[in-house]
C-alpha cells in the first residue's frame, strides 16, 4: 500500500503483528498511543470500518491525506504530538464525534474544519491559538470545547451561535477582562476561566443553567455573583459557599416554619368546619324531635 503525505517511501507496509492482533478479534479500535512513529502507517488509513483510533504521544508531525479513508471513525486522539496543522482530509470524516488535539503545535484550524458537523467534543488545549478559530462558529452542535493553555485575549461577538455548547474551558489564556460574549452564553453548564488576568466579574446570576464556574488564580478580589445553584471554585469561594449555604438554610427553615403554620391554620379551619357541621346536625335533630313531638300531640288530641 502506497503512502500519502504522511510517508514518502512508496513501498509496501504492513501493520506490526501486535496491531494486527488488536484487529483480529473484530474490534473496531486501534491503539497506537506511546509508539514512536515518524508517520501514520499507511495500512491504518485502509481500515475503513475502524471507529476508534488513538495516536497520542507518538511524535508524528503530520497526517496523510489517506486519513480520509477512515469513514466510520467516531473517536480520534492525536494529543501530545508535534502537529503544526490539520489537513483538509481529516475534515471529511463524516461520523467523527470526539477529537483530541491537545498539546500539539497548532496555531489555528482550517476553514474546512466546520465540515465536521457531527463533532460533539473538541479538546485543543495547550497549543498556540492566538485567535478563536472562526470555523468553530459554524459548528452549533459542538457540546464540549477545551481551549485551556492557549494565547487567547478575546472571544468573537458571534460566539453565542454555538448554542449547543455546554462546557467551555478557557483556563490559562490571556483574558484581562471578562469576555462579554460569555454573558450571552446562557446555555453553558461549565465555565472555566482559571489562570487568567481577570480583576473583576460582571453579574452572572442570569446564567441560570450554569452549574460550575471556576475562576481560581486570577487577581480578582471577590467571588462573582452567580445563581444559588452554581458551584464556584476560586479564591474566597469556600467562604462564599459557606455563607450562601447558611443563608439558604435560614430560608429553608423559614419556609418550613411557614408551612407548619399554614398546616396548623388549615387544621384549625377544618376542625371549625367540622364543629359547625356537627352543630348544624344537632340543631336539625332537635327540630326533627320537636316536630315529631308536635305531631304526636296532635294525634293524641
Amino acid at each position: 500500500m502506497s503512502m500519502g503525505s504522511g510517508g514518502s517511501s512508496g513501498r509496501e507496509e504492513r501493520l506490526p503483528s501486535v496491531l494486527e492482533e488488536q484487529l483480529s478479534g473484530g474490534d473496531r479500535m486501534l491503539e497506537l498511543t506511546g509508539r514512536h512513529l515518524k508517520h501514520l502507517p499507511g495500512p491504518v488509513c485502509a481500515l475503513s470500518s475502524l471507529q476508534k483510533l488513538y495516536i497520542s504521544g507518538t511524535g508524528i508531525k503530520e497526517l496523510p491525506e489517506e486519513i480520509e479513508g477512515l469513514q466510520e471513525l467516531r473517536i480520534l486522539a492525536l494529543d501530545f504530538n508535534k502537529l503544526e496543522e490539520i489537513p483538509e482530509a481529516l475534515c471529511r470524516l463524516p461520523h467523527l464525534t470526539r477529537l483530541y488535539l491537545g498539546s500539539n503545535r497548532l496555531f489555528g484550524l482550517p476553514a474546512e474544519f466546520s465540515q465536521l458537523q457531527t463533532l460533539r467534543c473538541l479538546w485543543i488545549e495547550s497549543n498556540y491559538l492566538y485567535h478563536f478559530p472562526r470555523a468553530l462558529l459554524q459548528m452549533p452542535w459542538l457540546q464540549s470545547l477545551q481551549m485551556g493553555d492557549n494565547r487567547l485575549k478575546t472571544l468573537p461577538n458571534s460566539l453565542p451561535r454555538m448554542r449547543g455548547l455546554r462546557g467551555l474551558w478557557l483556563y490559562g489564556n490571556r483574558f484581562d477582562e471578562f469576555p462579554e460574549p460569555l454573558l450571552r452564553m446562557t446555555q453553558l453548564h461549565i465555565l472555566d476561566l482559571d489562570r487568567n488576568k481577570l480583576t473583576e466579574f460582571p453579574d452572572l446570576t442570569h446564567l441560570r443553567r450554569l452549574r460550575v464556574f471556576s475562576y481560581d488564580h486570577n487577581p480578582v478580589q471577590a467571588p462573582p455573583s452567580v445563581a444559588d445553584t452554581v458551584m464556584v471554585v476560586g479564591e474566597g469561594a469556600q467562604e462564599f459557599l459557606e455563607a450562601r449555604e447558611e443563608r439558604l438554610q435560614k430560608l429553608r427553615d423559614q419556609e418550613a416554619e411557614e408551612q407548619e403554620e399554614n398546616e396548623s391554620e388549615a387544621l384549625q379551619a377544618n376542625m371549625k368546619n367540622d364543629s359547625s357541621v356537627l352543630d348544624d346536625g344537632m340543631d336539625n335533630s332537635r327540630i326533627m324531635v320537636k316536630a315529631k313531638y308536635h305531631i304526636d300531640l296532635n294525634v293524641m288530641r
